[in-house]
């Protein structure tokens, strides 16, 4: 799946049971690779602690992304996995 990454912030987030769980505000890349790694429901803070807390409870894993169309689906998981 290809899509501008400026095209996905703010989008709508759901589960694909259709539950909202967010929106798209931050995202994290590999660099060596180019990919998105996670994509975060919040800023991340220059706070560690902060920037932990956001990590573990406000982000998902971009591989388990179903679909980027009019909004962002992913596969039911816990949020920071």
């Amino acid at each position: 799946m290809t899509t501008k990454l400026s095209r996905m912030y703010g989008m709508d987030m759901f589960t694909d049971s259709g539950k909202f769980i967010g929106n798209a505000q931050d995202f994290i890349l590999d660099t060596e690779s180019g990919e998105v790694v996670r994509v975060l429901l919040e800023p991340l803070p220059a706070s560690k602690e902060e920037a932990k807390r956001v990590l573990r409870e406000k982000s998902v894993m971009y591989k388990n992304v179903k679909s980027v169309e009019d909004v962002i689906v992913v596969a039911k998981v816990q949020q920071g996995e």
